[in-house]
């Protein structure tokens, strides 16, 4: 059973930073791909970033220049650093992570939620 765990959300001035992590209950080198995903209210589920096994990154554009995301293999963990953060950045972040080759599988945690807001 594949446990992700989200940590790192809170309420955050704009301008400022947070930085979220995402740890799994096992090895992450199993997941072709892990990433951040994020919901606000009314609103489709939209990509945040997404780092492969082999270190690539990708970003939304939404976020790109503002956002890192990176991964700690020891730590079986991925982090999403956020800065200069917009009110437009207020969502339910979600971790998900792929697995598979044929038949792929993704995986969610339960989600850590950000409010940017003065």
């Amino acid at each position: 059973q594949v446990q992700l765990v989200e940590s790192g959300g809170g309420l955050v001035q704009p301008g400022r930073s947070l930085r979220l992590s995402c740890t799994a209950s096992g090895s992450i080198f199993r997941f072709n791909r892990m990433g951040w995903y994020r919901q606000a209210p009314g609103q489709q589920r939209e990509l945040a970033a997404t780092i492969t096994r082999d270190g690539t990154t990708n970003y939304g554009d939404s976020v790109a220049g503002r956002f890192t995301i990176s991964r700690d293999n020891v730590k079986n963990t991925v982090y999403l650093q956020m800065n200069s953060l917009k009110p437009e950045d207020t969502a339910v972040y979600l971790c998900g992570a792929v697995e598979g080759v044929t038949n792929l599988r993704t995986y969610w945690g339960q989600g850590t939620q950000v409010t940017v807001s003065s």
